[in-house]
C-alpha cells in the first residue's frame, strides 16, 4: 500500500506509506504510502519501537485493565476483555504506572540476540500475536536500541489518534535517513517531521490524495490494468483455456508499470516480451532495500556506514539504484515537459495528463530536489506494497469460489452500466473495495503504525507518558475474534453496511473507525493511498471480468516479514478464460 502509506509503508512500504513510504501506501505517507506510497505505507512498516522508557521487573500483582468492571491480569496472565475495553475505554480510577505494563524482557540486547537466534525478525507479526495472547491487549517490548508500547484494540487506537497533534510523528527508519544524509539527498515527507513535513505534505496531497487528482490519474491506472489483462489472456489462450503459474513476477511488473504511468505520465513497456533490464534492476533494488532494512533498525547505521559493513553496503547500493532509476525518469519528464511547453492539467478534459511529476513541476511550489525526493519515495513504496497484496488477493479469491463469483457478478453489473468510466465502475462495485480491505486486514503490508503522543494518555488503564513510541500492531488486530467475527474467514461483505453479525469489538461506537488501518490514519496516513487502492481495485476488476481463478491447495499461506508482509512461497494460481 504503497507502504508507503499507509501507513504505509503510502503505507503503505502503502503501502504504506500512509503519510505509504509516503507511501502509497501504506503512513505519511502512505510513501506514506503507502507511506511510502502504500506503504512506504508503509505505515507502514516498522519494527519494535523507540524510546518508551526504562524496563523494570514485573511484580506479580493484580492489575485492573481498562477499568469499569473489566477483567484482571495477574502478573503476565492474559486478561478477560470487556466490551468497553474492546470498543473504547471507560477509564477507571487507580491508573497504573508505565513500569507496570507487561513486558517481554528487560534487556533489549538479550531480546534482540534471542530474536536473531530464533529467526523471529522474519516472524515478527506472529510473535506479536502470540505476545498479545500471553500478556493481554497492551505490552512493552525492548529490542536493541528500540523500545515501544504495543497495542491493538480499536478504542486504544482512537485515543492514540486523538493525541497525535498537528504534526504526527512515526518511527523514523534510520537506515533510510542515514542513506539520504550520507548521499546528500533531500528527504521526502516519509522521513520528515514537524512543520517542514506538514507544508510539503499538504502540497503533495493536492496531486495524489484529493478527488480531482484521483479523477485525473484513474484512467491511467485503468489502462494499465486492462492491458495487463489482455496480455495475460493472450498467454492463457496460447496454452489452451487455462494457465497455471506463479503470478508474482508479472504482478511486480504491473505495479511498476502502473506507478510509472501515474507518477511520470509515461508507459515503460513492461508487458512486452522483453521488458527492459533497467526496470528489472529497479524491482530487484526495491526488494533488496526492503529485505535489508529490518536488521538495520536495531543497529547504528552511521557506524556501519563508516566501517563499510556488508549489510549496510547492500542496503545503500539498493537505494542508489532506486535513486538512479528515478533520476533517469525525472530527467526524461523534464525534457518532455520542456518540449511540450503546455499545461499538465489537461488529463480530465481529454488532453495529455503528464503525471504527478508534471503537476508538481508546473506548479513550482516544491523545489526540484524536493520533487525528486518525494517522487523517488513514491516509486520505491509503490511496487512491492501493491504487488504482494495482489498475490494474496488472487489466492483468497481462488480458494473461496463462492466469494469470487459474488464479487464477479457485482463487477459485471457495474461495468455494464459504467459505459467505460472506471470511476463509475468502481463506485458500483463496492465489493472490490471490500476485497482489498479484507486482504489488508488478513495480510497487512506494513505490520505496525506508530505514533508519539504529544500529551500523557491512558491506555488499558496504564499511564503512557508523552513522547512514548506507541505501535498499533495490525496483524493481531485483524485476526482478533474480539474485534472481527470469524476473523480467519475471507469475507469482503463485512466492510459494507450489511456486514452481518459482529462481535462486541466489532460493534459501532468509540474505536469502530480504527479497525482498517493498513494505510495508517489521520494526516500522516499513506500519501500514496488513493493510487494504491484504485490500482488494486481496477486490477481485480479486469481480472474478474476475464478469468476464473482456482488454486490447487486451500491451505493457509505461510507468511514472512521483510519490512513488508509477504508469502513465504508465492502461491500458484490457475487462470481460466471466461
Amino acid at each position: 500500500m504503497q507502504l508507503l502509506g499507509g501507513t504505509t509503508l503510502n503505507t503503505s512500504i502503502h503501502m504504506a506509506a500512509c503519510g505509504r513510504l509516503p507511501g502509497r501506501c501504506a503512513s505519511s505517507g502512505h510513501l506514506g504510502s503507502t507511506a511510502s506510497r502504500r506503504a512506504l505505507c508503509t505505515p507502514a512498516a516498522a519494527a519494535a519501537g523507540v524510546q518508551a522508557g526504562r524496563m523494570t521487573t514485573m511484580k506479580t500483582t493484580t492489575v485492573v485493565v481498562g477499568g469499569g468492571g473489566g477483567g484482571q491480569v495477574e502478573g503476565r496472565k492474559k486478561p478477560t476483555q470487556t466490551k468497553e475495553q474492546m470498543g473504547g475505554e471507560k477509564r477507571g480510577a487507580g491508573v497504573r504506572a508505565f513500569e507496570e505494563i507487561p513486558h517481554t524482557g528487560r534487556s533489549g540486547w538479550l531480546n534482540l540476540l534471542k530474536f536473531w537466534r530464533e529467526g523471529r525478525l522474519r516472524l515478527l507479526h506472529t510473535h506479536m500475536e502470540r505476545t498479545f495472547n500471553a500478556l493481554g491487549p497492551i505490552y512493552r517490548e525492548h529490542l536493541g536500541t528500540h523500545s515501544s508500547v504495543n497495542i491493538m484494540m480499536p478504542g486504544d487506537i482512537g485515543e492514540l489518534f486523538r493525541s497525535e497533534g498537528l504534526h504526527p510523528r512515526r518511527m523514523t527508519l534510520q537506515p533510510w535517513a542515514t542513506h539520504r544524509e550520507t548521499r546528500q539527498h533531500q528527504k521526502g515527507v516519509f522521513l520528515k517531521n514537524g512543520e517542514e513535513w506538514r507544508s510539503d505534505r499538504l502540497l503533495l496531497n493536492r496531486e495524489v490524495m484529493m478527488s480531482g487528482a484521483v479523477q485525473r490519474f484513474l484512467p491511467l491506472l485503468d489502462q494499465v490494468a486492462a492491458d495487463f489483462s489482455s496480455m495475460l489472456r493472450s498467454r492463457v489462450e496460447r496454452d489452451g483455456r487455462s494457465l497455471t503459474l506463479d503470478p508474482s513476477p508479472d504482478l511486480f511488473r504491473f505495479a511498476l508499470e502502473a506507478s510509472c504511468h501515474v507518477i511520470y505520465g509515461e508507459r515503460i513497456g513492461l508487458f512486452s516480451s522483453s521488458p527492459s533490464q533497467e526496470s528489472q534492476r529497479f524491482i530487484w533494488a526495491v526488494e533488496r532495500m526492503l529485505s535489508t532494512t529490518p536488521p538495520l533498525l536495531y543497529l547504528p547505521p552511521r557506524l556501519l556506514s563508516r566501517i563499510g559493513a556488508p549489510l549496510w553496503t547492500k542496503h545503500a547500493t539498493a537505494w542508489d539504484h532506486i535513486f538512479s532509476h528515478a533520476e533517469a525518469r525525472i530527467q526524461k519528464g523534464c525534457q518532455r515537459l520542456s518540449s511540450q511547453g503546455g499545461s499538465s492539467e489537461a488529463g480530465a478534459a481529454g488532453g495529455k495528463y503528464t503525471g504527478v511529476l508534471g503537476q508538481l513541476m508546473e506548479k513550482g511550489q516544491l523545489s526540484l530536489d524536493l520533487i525528486k525526493a518525494n517522487v523517488t519515495e513514491l516509486m520505491a513504496g509503490g511496487v512491492d506494497t501493491t504487488a504482494v497484496p495482489l498475490q494474496f488477493a488472487l489466492y483468497e479469491l481462488g480458494r473461496n469460489p463462492q466469494v469470487q463469483e459474488t464479487v464477479r457478478q457485482q463487477v459485471r453489473a457495474s461495468w455494464a452500466q459504467a459505459g467505460g468510466d472506471p470511476g463509475k465502475a468502481l463506485q458500483g462495485a463496492p465489493l472490490l473495495k471490500g476485497t482489498v480491505k479484507e486482504i489488508l486486514r488478513l495480510y497487512p503490508v506494513g505490520i505496525t503504525v506508530q505514533r508519539y503522543p504529544i500529551r500523557d494518555i491512558v491506555l488499558q488503564n496504564y499511564h503512557i507518558p508523552a513522547g512514548t513510541m506507541v505501535q498499533v500492531c495490525l496483524y493481531p488486530l485483524g485476526r482478533n475474534p474480539q474485534i472481527f467475527h470469524q476473523p480467519k474467514r475471507f469475507d469482503p461483505t463485512r466492510w459494507g453496511r450489511e456486514g452481518g453479525e459482529r462481535p462486541p469489538g466489532e460493534a459501532r461506537g468509540e474505536g469502530a473507525g480504527f479497525r482498517s488501518l493498513a494505510f495508517g490514519f489521520g494526516a500522516r496516513q499513506c500519501v500514496g493511498r488513493r493510487i494504491a487502492e484504485n490500482e488494486m481495485q481496477l486490477f481485480l476488476m479486469h481480472i474478474l471480468l476475464n478469468f476464473r481463478l482456482t488454486v490447487s491447495s486451500t491451505e493457509d499461506i505461510k507468511t514472512t516479514y521483510t519490512l513488508i508482509l509477504q508469502p513465504e512461497t508465492p502461491p500458484q494460481i490457475t487462470f481460466t478464460s471466461l
